[in-house]
């Protein structure tokens, strides 16, 4: 009778390759043997590459989201309907009038929104960046492209809380003159800067009527006035206050480029025939002012504009109807196709900027005043956008 060997079995958890033989007289290894003296694992090599690897790839992440850069990083925001109500939960009115008869509405006329990160307050880390670099939605600008380096995040908000008060009240001027109502203007102080020496002598919401013998009937009215005089001396403004009129002398600063200024923000303050408020939640800035004026409009007048399409847009509104150019148009058109939009009213002087970003079904019509976007808005409505200009 043949005698068969059994050979030894194999530690649990191991096998050996399919196909190959232990050398005669050989064993596996046992557990022991594969220890040092000291029963720790010896590192081979490879192992040591590994662990060198995994340390640095720690190292990498902690310092992409400790080391802040100075880039700021522009991604698209939320739009809002001006003919819907707010985001913030309360469900009231993004746009009410009273004192006027108002219509009902079909459709959306949205503004757009971009989220800026990396400005005062708000650095952004290397991931960040590396994020946006390879987004196409998103775009990378040094910091100092979009902030002032001297401002801090509080001074952001002021100006743009500021500029968003002033698009309102020049949207509202023209819708109601588009209705055919009268809207006196009038030059405010909407602030004044920090470097300012009216802070004890001007207040928020004073009407500024003349510079001199200059009358004041525009902002740039009232920097060619202040021209007249050196920085540092003092002129006599007339003011309105609380309807009585009121003669101060106010010293002037050094502005921008050595200019003659006085340290204050300007805007427009109109006499309405109607109550308009408009409840644009956080939302900071001049360039919803078009579509506020095309929400306000739709409001006042009979029959839906929007005919129940899904319209977007963007730009600034001066108190003349005129629509100007924003930052953002990349982030815009593509947050405008992300909320459903099918139309986007676009600035003329973002036009360039435009083509080559327009998102697939996505129609983007040029509009360079109100009456431009009014006319785009009517024309979509009907389904007859064949003639209209597009960037």
């Amino acid at each position: 009778m043949k005698t068969i060997k059994r050979v030894p079995e194999q530690p649990p958890g191991t096998q050996q390759p399919p196909g190959t033989q232990q050398p005669p007289g050989t064993e596996a290894p046992t557990r022991a043997e594969l220890l040092d003296g000291e029963g720790r694992g010896r590192l081979t090599r490879g192992n040591k590459a590994v662990l060198a690897a995994f340390f640095f790839f720690l190292v990498v992440i902690v310092a992409g989201s400790v080391v802040h850069l100075p880039y700021a990083v522009m991604s698209p925001g939320p739009t809002q309907d001006t003919l819907g109500t707010s985001a913030d939960g309360k469900n009231t009115p993004i746009i009410s009038v009273s004192g006027l008869p108002t219509y009902p509405t079909d459709g959306a006329l949205r503004f757009t929104t971009v989220r800026v990160e990396g400005g005062p307050g708000f650095p952004v880390d290397a991931f960040d960046v590396l994020q946006a670099w390879v987004d196409p939605a998103r775009d990378v600008f040094p910091v100092d492209d979009i902030f002032d380096p001297q401002v801090t995040k509080e001074q952001v908000a002021e100006e743009n809380a500021i500029q968003m008060e002033g698009s309102q009240e020049e949207a509202t001027a023209v819708a109601l003159r588009a209705i055919g109502k009268e809207v006196p203007t009038h030059i405010a102080v909407a602030g004044l800067t920090d470097s300012s020496k009216a802070k004890d002598l001007l207040k928020v919401g004073d009407r500024i009527t003349a510079i001199g013998s200059d009358s004041i009937t525009s902002t740039q009215a009232v920097r060619d006035a202040l021209q007249k005089s050196r920085p540092g001396d003092t002129v006599s403004l007339t003011v309105t206050r609380s309807g009585k009129q009121e003669k101060l002398d106010v010293p002037t600063i050094a502005g921008q480029g050595g200019r003659t200024a006085l340290g204050v923000l300007l805007g427009l303050d109109h006499d309405f025939p109607a109550t308009v408020k408009i409840d644009a939640g956080a939302i900071g800035g001049p360039s919803a002012g078009l579509m506020f004026s095309l929400g306000i409009y739709d409001k006042l007048t009979p029959g839906p504009l929007a005919g129940g399409r899904q319209i977007a847009g963007t730009g600034t509104i001066d108190d003349e109807g005129k629509v100007g150019p924003i930052g953002g148009i990349h982030q815009k058109l593509a947050g405008a196709r992300a909320d459903g939009a099918q139309f986007f009213l676009a600035p003329a002087d973002n036009c360039d900027e435009v083509v080559g970003h327009v998102p697939d079904g996505l129609d983007v019509f040029k509009v360079g005043t109100f009456d431009d976007a009014r006319t785009a808005v009517e024309s979509v409505a009907k389904g007859q956008t064949g003639s209209l200009p597009r960037c």
